[in-house]
């Protein structure tokens, strides 16, 4: 009788086991990411009949649509053809407030999602704040509600919502040197806010930037869904470290390129007015007239002053 090759004998063992634990940690992913995964199949389908309609020359009508440098028109388009139906339904029904305190609540659930390791959960609730503050803007001009608090509203919610987002994803990485990657995010994607709204203080529009607030939601959702994935196993969770860092440093570095390149556009307009003596629209003191120092006082929120002010919506 020839003897038993224990080495021979435990290679379909071996196997078996692997196996087992690959369609274990497969299936765990799946449940863990099915809503992402569900939303992500649906948005695909929905663009290949998009697209299809292009093809054969029967593009859908839209209106009212926004592109920047990143997105183009088909994208934008794509984008608002999709929202079309949930728009006809909540015209006129709905105040645009309404929608933007949904998307800010998303927005903390997700920083809430972020740093208590729900990874998954946090790429599609940020998702769908982006959608609700796309809607909000678009609610408030087909109804014809749009407002000045309602632009400072949506603004502050945005910058709030944002705040929590990374927060989350602070302490999700607090143990990491990633940390910091997700720190610089805040700055420069504050910064980003910032320079818009101080140039169009000063008269300037500025519009451009490859990394706006729709393409930081595409990009932080983008990155949290493939490191859910990774996070699922604990054989891998080190590279959704890795993954997540990485995206927010790619956030950080692309989001303070656009505050620069903004910043200089706006410093070239200004001098460039200054230099053939065109005067911005921004109301000075002369230093003769002021007699003392008083402290500000508002007296009322219908105060003509404040309706001189004009929204803002800072990306």
């Amino acid at each position: 009788m020839p003897p038993f090759d224990l080495r021979q004998g435990a290679k379909p063992v071996i196997t078996t086991l692997y196996l087992v634990s690959f369609l274990k940690a497969n299936v765990d992913r799946f449940y863990l990411l099915a809503p992402a995964l569900f939303l992500t199949a649906i948005f695909i389908g929905a663009l290949i009949i998009y697209a299809g309609l292009h093809a054969i020359g029967r593009p859908p009508q839209v209106v009212g649509v926004k592109h920047n440098q990143f997105f183009g028109p088909f994208f934008a388009g794509y984008i608002i053809w999709m929202l079309g139906p949930v728009e006809r339904v909540l015209v006129g029904r709905v105040s645009p407030n309404f929608i933007t305190a949904i998307s800010l609540i998303l927005c903390l659930a997700t920083g809430v999602a972020a740093a208590t390791s729900h990874l998954g959960s946090a790429a599609w609730l940020f998702a769908f704040g982006g959608i609700f503050d796309i809607l909000d803007g678009r609610i408030a001009r087909l109804s014809g509600r749009q407002t000045k608090s309602g632009a400072l509203f949506d603004s502050v919610s945005d910058r709030w919502g944002e705040l929590a987002v990374f927060a989350g994803y602070t302490w999700y990485l607090h143990d990491s040197p990633w940390m910091l990657s997700v720190v610089a995010a805040i700055g420069a994607s504050t910064m980003v806010s910032y320079t818009r709204a101080r140039a169009e203080g000063l008269g300037v529009e500025l519009r451009g930037g490859m990394m706006q607030r729709a393409e930081r939601i595409v990009l932080v959702s983008g990155g949290a869904l493939l490191a859910a994935w990774f996070a699922a196993d604990v054989d891998t969770v080190s590279s959704a470290t890795v993954i997540l860092g990485g995206t927010m440093l790619i956030c950080a570095v692309t989001s303070t390129a656009t505050a620069v390149s903004r910043l200089v556009v706006a410093y070239r307009e200004l001098a460039r007015r200054e230099s053939v003596g065109v005067v911005p629209d921004v109301e000075e003191v002369e230093p003769a007239s002021v007699a003392a120092p008083v402290p500000a006082r508002i007296t009322s929120l219908s105060s003509p002053d404040l309706r001189k002010v004009r929204p803002l919506e800072q990306h």
